[in-house]
């Protein structure tokens, strides 16, 4: 099973269609609903697997993101709006379906920097990267350069999640570095859209576009791993093609967002850079709006 981070293009081009649904209130949300399968529950780790070339900095960015996820910190959950706070939404989804709830960690680091499976990877390789790290109560997540091509990426996907086996199941992840390969579609907005409108492109929190984009990409896929790891998780529309409970929100990221615009959003007075949560180590991002299962609609932190 896969689940794509369709490129913004195609939403895009949806909203042009339907000129009314600027705001996530018009979107018809009726059949997102539980089928009843299994979620992700205690506690996982979650382990990053690095393919290509990545410098420290640029790791140190997807870490923290991932330390920051249920940090436990009163510090960090104090400075609202944190990342911790923006995970709280899903854990809506363990009450309504009375399922025992899910606790996150940071894991283990296998960094691939030879490229031991060559520069242009099948989704078949994706998922035997992904293998590497473990089985059980794990998140497996495989980040490639931006050097590296992957089937299906900047067409119809910026990344994906999915299942394997290998003496157990286990949930995988993949996002990839759109910087040099097609930032406008996976990047947005943080770069210029290469089919919606040209607005000016918003400041990275982290001043990379690239590892940047990809959090915003990895955050709306763990949450739709955590609510529909194996497929008969929450989800709305048909299982091959699901909207989840970060894609079915792609776009937002604060209120009064529409095509073309993120929404409103907090500005470092510094750095000028546009961001709507804080993590460890004075890290910012920008994360997608999630859907809230109590209120049927997309939420946003602020």
């Amino acid at each position: 099973m896969g689940t794509y981070v369709i490129g913004y293009f195609i939403l895009f081009a949806v909203a042009f269609v339907c000129l009314d649904a600027r705001t996530e209130k018009t979107q018809d949300y009726t059949s997102f609903h539980y089928h009843k399968g299994a979620l992700l529950n205690g506690d996982v780790s979650i382990n990053l697997i690095w393919y290509g070339k990545f410098k420290p900095s640029q790791r140190a960015i997807v870490t923290d993101f991932v330390a920051s996820l249920t940090s436990s910190r009163r510090s960090t959950i104090a400075q609202n709006p944190s990342v911790a706070t923006w995970w709280k939404t899903i854990e809506k989804y363990y009450h309504v379906s009375k399922t025992r709830g899910l606790t996150l960690s940071l894991g283990k680091h296998i960094i691939d920097k030879d490229y031991s499976m060559g520069k242009s990877l099948t989704e078949r390789n994706i998922k035997a990267l992904a293998a590497k790290g473990g089985q059980n109560y794990v998140v497996n997540v495989v980040l490639t350069s931006a050097d590296v091509t992957v089937q299906g990426f900047c067409m119809n996907r910026c990344g994906s999640h999915g299942s394997g086996k290998k003496g157990s199941k286990f949930a995988y992840i993949w996002v990839g570095n759109s910087e040099t390969q097609c930032p406008g579609q996976c990047a947005w907005p943080f770069h210029a859209h290469s089919h919606g409108p040209q607005n000016s492109p918003l400041v990275a929190p982290n001043n990379d576009v690239g590892l940047d984009g990809m959090v915003i990409n990895l955050a709306s896929l763990l949450a739709g791993t955590a609510t529909n790891p194996f497929g008969d998780g929450y989800y709305q529309g048909p299982k091959t093609a699901p909207l989840e409970a970060g894609s079915a929100c792609t776009g937002i990221y604060g209120k009064g967002s529409y095509p073309g615009y993120a929404g409103e959003l907090l500005v470092d007075a510094t750095t000028g850079a546009s961001y709507n949560a804080k993590g460890l180590n004075g890290r910012k991002y920008l994360l997608p709006a999630l859907f809230d299962p109590k209120t049927s609609a997309c939420s946003t932190l602020f």
